[in-house]
């Protein structure tokens, strides 16, 4: 796992990942927890992908956020949660260095996408109830998508950076990554140069990529509170609310897992105690949005009901042609 590099120090370029927890009673039930997690996320955002482009009744640029936002979870997932199950059928979970900081690259890429789009989609709400007669102007589709092009821009210039800072760091110390993926603040861990830039971009950025997007949303909901209190009737502020119930919920269990995870001390104890809000967010996470989405927007009900029961009606139509 180590060459010797000038200075007779020990370069490390392949790495051991702890994983969730070292108990050998534990690797299979975990297996298989984490596996039934990930298919069920895989199944989620691809059907929630599919239904928004097949259902006529969700072309709308609300639908078209959902179903980024659904990419990014089933990329999100895609990037940590194999590896990590391979970690509990192996004895020895490694990861070439190359390998470590390509899952951190795409890892940072969706992690800051998925903040920026849950930002975005609260301030669509805000004009689809603040400014309904302009929304199909100020939410067209090519804003729409530049707003969602800007995105994963933006994610990917943040994320190269941080990647060309790690790059630069030497690893002579362990070979052990306290996580069950390559994450930041383990990976620092185990540098033996000086990593004083690098936890300082984790700061700025993080703050940023944080604390914008909330902003944005407690800004957008603010606005849409005071409007929906100004509706007179209870239908009216009923219908309005549950446009943006869902998508609260979905804010709230993102931030409060991300925001607990990288704005503390980086600390061995810290990372040790950071294990489970990482695991919500990286494969919890991905896996509630769809269902969030399904079970309290009722245009996402009512699109499923319509497309079971006309593939219902298909194989109806095609048991009578049998027979």
């Amino acid at each position: 796992m180590k060459n010797l590099a000038a200075g007779n120090h020990c370069t490390v370029n392949e790495f051991l990942l702890a994983g969730l927890s070292e108990k050998p009673e534990l690797q299979m039930p975990l297996f298989l927890l984490f596996s039934g997690i990930y298919v069920v996320t895989v199944a989620g955002n691809l059907g929630m992908i599919t239904l928004i482009v097949l259902s006529s009744h969700l072309n709308k640029p609300m639908y078209y956020f959902l179903s980024s936002l659904s990419f990014i979870d089933f990329c999100q997932s895609t990037v940590v949660t194999p590896k990590m199950l391979v970690g509990f059928l192996t004895e020895k979970n490694l990861i070439s260095l190359p390998g470590c900081m390509t899952q951190l690259y795409f890892f940072i890429i969706f992690g800051i996408a998925e903040c920026h789009t849950l930002g975005v989609m609260a301030y669509d709400r805000y004009v689809a109830i603040c400014n309904p007669l302009l929304y199909n102007v100020t939410m067209s589709y090519q804003i729409s998508s530049a707003l969602i092009t800007g995105v994963y821009i933006f994610s990917m210039f943040n994320a190269s950076i941080l990647i060309g800072f790690m790059i630069r760091i030497q690893f002579c110390k362990l070979d052990v990554i306290n996580h069950y993926f390559c994450d930041l603040l383990p990976l620092l861990e185990l540098a033996c140069s000086n990593t004083y830039i690098n936890e300082l971009l984790i700061l700025i950025f993080g703050t940023f990529n944080i604390f914008v997007p909330i902003l944005t949303i407690i800004t957008s909901y603010i606005s849409i509170i005071a409007s929906i209190l100004r509706i007179k009737s209870t239908e009216g502020r009923s219908k309005a609310f549950s446009t943006c119930s869902s998508h609260i919920s979905a804010v709230a269990v993102y931030f409060g897992s991300a925001a607990f995870m990288y704005l503390h001390s980086s600390s061995v104890n810290t990372i040790d105690k950071g294990k489970m809000p990482s695991v919500f967010y990286t494969t919890v996470v991905p896996m509630l949005n769809p269902l969030i989405y399904s079970l309290r927007n009722k245009d996402v009900s009512v699109a499923l009901k319509k497309i079971l029961l006309r593939k219902n009606s298909c194989f109806i139509s095609n048991v009578k042609i049998i027979y």
